[in-house]
């Protein structure tokens, strides 16, 4: 063989070996995503087993707003229900309307507030919500490593080459920006 083929075939085999491990990064990037979205859904997991049972512990102080009771119910089936992401995520927007609605009425009945179950319950809403939102954040920041990977240049032929799409943010619904309001 001559210089030039050794030549040739050092490069050929460069990018064979950056093929090899492109492809192994977009699937490790796209297991960190999946793992991800297992830490959201456990923390959705954990709502909703917790939030049942902190709410049957207040209900019999808050009869007169079984409605929000039935909401948060049936955002629960809805998301035990959901198959994709997207429905995950839709249903879980649902609850946090539901969890709005029932803060607003804890703020609109001061004797209430004084209950211990009551701040118990808002205590435990507050830390959920926290730990929800963390891992959304963790998601997306892991769905923008990937995404970043996907689109840039020279990855992105790898990317084509093998079928790795970019994924979708979790995103707010919309309204999600309006603060609900509290009538004291």
């Amino acid at each position: 063989m001559t210089r030039t083929h050794w030549i040739i075939v050092a490069v050929v085999a460069l990018i064979v070996l950056w093929g090899f491990s492109s492809y192994n990064g977009f699937v490790s990037l796209n297991e960190q995503i999946n793992g991800q979205w297992a830490q959201v859904e456990s923390q959705y997991q954990r709502r909703l087993d917790l939030i049942p049972n902190l709410v049957s512990s207040v209900q019999g102080a808050m009869k007169q707003e079984q409605k929000v009771f039935g909401d948060l119910a049936e955002a629960r089936t809805r998301y035990a229900g959901a198959g994709s992401v997207n429905d995950k995520a839709a249903a879980a927007t649902q609850i946090e309307g539901a969890l709005s609605r029932l803060l607003v009425v804890m703020e609109n009945y001061p004797q209430l507030k004084s209950s211990e179950a009551v701040q118990t319950l808002m205590s435990q809403l507050e830390g959920t919500e926290n730990r929800v939102s963390v891992e959304r954040q963790r998601f997306n920041d892991a769905v923008r490593v990937y995404d970043t990977k996907v689109k840039t240049v020279p990855s992105a032929f790898i990317a084509k080459i093998f079928g790795f799409e970019a994924r979708n943010y979790f995103e707010a619904a919309q309204g999600a920006e309006v603060a609900p309001k509290v009538n004291l």
